[in-house]
C-alpha cells in the first residue's frame, strides 16, 4: 500500500492512504483533520471520477451568501421540501461532492445518516470562489448533470453576483438562464422564489 501526502495547509500534511483512483470508501478512512465535516471550518474534501478535489475554507463574503441564500430558500420553501448547508452526496462509487447548499425533500431528509443519494437532490448550488471557478463551472456542473440532479444553480460571486440556472434536459443541462445584480429572479423549481441576486452579499440593514 502506497501513501499519498495530500497539503492541508501551509503548516499541516494530512497522509493519505491508498493512491488514486480512490472510492467514497476511501474516502471514509481518510485521516479527519478534526474539521473536515464542519461547514465553514477547514477543507473540503471530494472526489472527482476517483481524483481528490480539495478546497480551502470559504472566504467571508462567501459564508455570507451561503448564509443569505439558505435563508432566502428556508422562508420560500412549501411544506415537505428543506434547503440544507454544505450536506454529503454520493454520486457514485467514485465521485463524492459537497454542495454549498441544495434543496431535498423531508422525506429524504428523514431517512439519510451519512451521505444523500442524487435521487433526493432537487436543487444543487455552488458559489464560485477564486479556488473553485473551473470546478464549479464546468467539473461539477457536468457531474451533477451526470447525476441526473434537476436544477443547478451557480452564483458567481464577482459579477455582482449574478445567478446562472441549469436546468437538465436528458443527460446535460440546458444553456444557463443569467439573472445579474440588481434583476429579481422569479424561479419555479424546485419551489417558487424570488430575488434579487444582490443581496446575497449586501450588508444587512
Amino acid at each position: 500500500m502506497t501513501v499519498t501526502p495530500t497539503k492541508e495547509s501551509t503548516t499541516r500534511w494530512v497522509v493519505l492512504h491508498g493512491a488514486p483512483p480512490f472510492t467514497v470508501d476511501d474516502l471514509l478512512t481518510f485521516p479527519d483533520d478534526g474539521n473536515r465535516y464542519e461547514l465553514f471550518d477547514g477543507n473540503r474534501y471530494e472526489l472527482f471520477d476517483g481524483s481528490l478535489l480539495v478546497s480551502p475554507p470559504p472566504m467571508p463574503m462567501h459564508q455570507r451568501a451561503i448564509l443569505r441564500l439558505a435563508r432566502l430558500l428556508e422562508d420560500a420553501a412549501p411544506p415537505g421540501f428543506q434547503p440544507l448547508h454544505a450536506v454529503n452526496l454520493r454520486a457514485g462509487p467514485r465521485d463524492f461532492f459537497i454542495p454549498d447548499l441544495v434543496v431535498v425533500s423531508v422525506e429524504a431528509l428523514d431517512r439519510t445518516e451519512l451521505m444523500f443519494a442524487p435521487d433526493d437532490i432537487l436543487l444543487a448550488v455552488e458559489m464560485v470562489g477564486p479556488s473553485t471557478q473551473m470546478r464549479d463551472r464546468h467539473t461539477k456542473r457536468a457531474a451533477y448533470a451526470a447525476a441526473g440532479i434537476p436544477t443547478y444553480w451557480r452564483i458567481e460571486l464577482s459579477e455582482g453576483p449574478s445567478l446562472y440556472v441549469h436546468e437538465l434536459a436528458g443527460e446535460e443541462y440546458k444553456p444557463a438562464e443569467k439573472y445579474e445584480a440588481g434583476e429579481v429572479a422569479t424561479l419555479l423549481t424546485p419551489f417558487e422564489t424570488s430575488f434579487d441576486p444582490a443581496v446575497l452579499i449586501r450588508p444587512r440593514a
